[in-house]
């Protein structure tokens, strides 16, 4: 096991004066851990219904591998005590390497800290279980040692409400940046004329969005097979008449 000190020579003097930390997500730019989507953490998650927690953090990951993001996958004793990771979100990573640990806080971990730090990216995307201790402790200190900080929101838990709010508001404090799995597959598409990545955005958004996705079933019911053509005609229009697109 190979763990990381708690005191790795941190230059407190560059806490939360990164002027880009809200600067947008973007394919070549971020890259994203999901910690510990376990059976025993998600027996003890309070703070969301385990079905939406499923679903966001399926959504979370099929963003992930749509856009190519670098995604690392950590447990907490999947042996011993917590069990796989949902099978939902591996079987969309058949081949990941799952990084098993002891420490609560994966930013103690030499592996994952080389895993991200391998990507070359500078920001980081996490999400998991539970937001006020495996996720709070990374967060912080990823800050403070001067990477860029996303938490997506919706595909984390906490033990109760109180501490997945409380947990949010001290990442924040700290620096950190509070999404949704959904912001995040749209902030990465970003723009319907990018055609590469049309189509799987929007089946996902089909299949995991809610009422959004019903909002695109709708059209597309109401276009008919020139859907995707028409749509982005639309997006195309109201780029030259300078409107804002989403």
């Amino acid at each position: 096991m190979s763990k990381r000190k708690n005191n790795h020579g941190v230059d407190n003097n560059n806490n939360n004066n990164n002027t880009s930390i809200y600067s947008l997500l973007a394919p070549d730019n971020c890259a994203l851990v999901m910690i510990d989507f376990q059976p025993q953490m998600a027996f003890a998650t309070k703070s969301i219904d385990g079905q939406m927690l499923i679903n966001n953090a399926v959504g979370l990951a099929k963003s992930a591998k749509i856009f190519g993001i670098p995604t690392i996958f950590t447990t907490i004793g999947e042996k011993r005590f917590a069990g796989p990771m949902f099978p939902q979100i591996t079987r969309i990573f058949p081949r990941q390497e799952m990084i098993d640990r002891t420490t609560m806080n994966c930013w103690e971990d030499d592996r994952v800290v080389s895993a991200f730090k391998d990507t070359g990216r500078k920001k980081l995307v996490l999400a998991g279980l539970w937001t006020e201790v495996c996720i709070a402790m990374p967060a912080i200190q990823a800050i403070e040692e001067g990477y860029e900080v996303y938490i997506v929101a919706d595909a984390c838990g906490g033990t109760t409400t109180m501490a997945h709010d409380m947990a949010m508001e001290r990442m924040i404090q700290a620096g950190a940046v509070p999404i949704t799995w959904l912001s995040f597959l749209l902030e990465l598409q970003r723009d319907w004329a990018r055609l590469e990545t049309y189509e799987a955005v929007t089946s996902l958004a089909m299949e995991d969005a809610g009422t959004y996705g019903m909002g695109i079933e709708y059209a597309k019911a109401m276009l008919g097979e020139n859907y995707t053509e028409t749509a982005i005609a639309a997006e195309e229009e109201i780029r030259k008449e300078g409107r804002k697109t989403i």
